[in-house]
């Protein structure tokens, strides 16, 4: 199999690149699967604390592998096919490290639903973000029709994934979809600055954060709150929170080990 993904190390910050430019980016099975194996491995690499994601060449993603899709037969191989990037999409959105989704040029179906499984996104200027499917005669099936309604409003999202129009960059940040906008060109750079600022948090106080966000939207209030007073406390017995302390008093950054 050949490599779809590239995976580069530098200060904290794991860079995984999909790398099918010839191809748009499309995401197949191939992806999924190298997608799997590197968040595997890197989950385990104490020096890596924030993902990037970005695409090669003029765009982050057009979608689904089409060809692979045509060559099936049967609905169970659509459905397994679904399965295996949904599967590693929730890999990517249960990592404990956070991840920035660096999106230019367009991020069309599973490519959006990709980025969609990031914590955060930054887009390019112009960019388009949308989900297509019903253009096809098919819906999203890789997450995009479940994580979209959560990020945005909706009848926001509802429109999108109903009519398959997208919405460009500008009119994402408005609405939340998007943290920040970057010029064109300067994309992967801002994603990268952005992610340097979460790996300088301490690293267990970054997971259980994320999980405080991700589950305590599925509880009613009361619950979510007892829930965050049982994370927080058992964060106040780690080394992390006396070095966050003692770093603050002395006025410099934390040295954070992830204990």
């Amino acid at each position: 199999m050949s490599s779809v993904l590239r995976v580069e190390l530098r200060d904290h910050i794991a860079v995984l690149t999909l790398d099918r430019p010839e191809r748009l980016n499309a995401v197949g099975s191939d992806t999924a699967e190298q997608l799997t194996r590197a968040l595997e491995d890197l989950r385990h690499d104490d020096d890596v604390r924030a993902l990037v994601l970005a695409g090669a060449g003029r765009a982050f993603s057009a979608g689904a592998d089409l060809g692979e899709i045509e060559s099936f037969t049967t609905p169970g191989q659509f459905r397994a096919f679904v399965g295996r990037l949904t599967e590693a999409y929730a890999l990517l959105e249960d990592f404990p490290k956070p991840s920035v989704a660096a999106v230019h040029g367009f991020a069309f179906g599973g490519g959006l639903e990709l980025a969609l499984a990031c914590d955060l996104r930054v887009a390019e200027r112009g960019a388009r973000l949308g989900l297509p499917e019903m253009k096809l005669g098919v819906l999203p099936g890789a997450g995009g029709t479940q994580r979209l309604p959560r990020l945005l409003p909706p009848a926001v999202a509802k429109q999108m994934i109903l009519t398959g129009e997208p919405l460009d960059a500008e009119r994402a940040w408005q609405l939340g979809l998007v943290n920040e906008v970057a010029e064109p060109g300067g994309t992967l750079a801002a994603a990268e600055a952005l992610a340097v600022r979460l790996a300088a948090g301490a690293p267990l106080a970054l997971a259980a954060g994320k999980r405080l966000v991700d589950h305590g939207l599925g509880m009613d209030l009361t619950a979510a709150i007892a829930y965050e007073r049982e994370t927080v406390s058992v964060l106040f017995s780690t080394e992390d929170r006396v070095e966050g302390l003692k770093a603050f008093r002395e006025r410099r950054p934390g040295e954070f080990r992830g204990v």
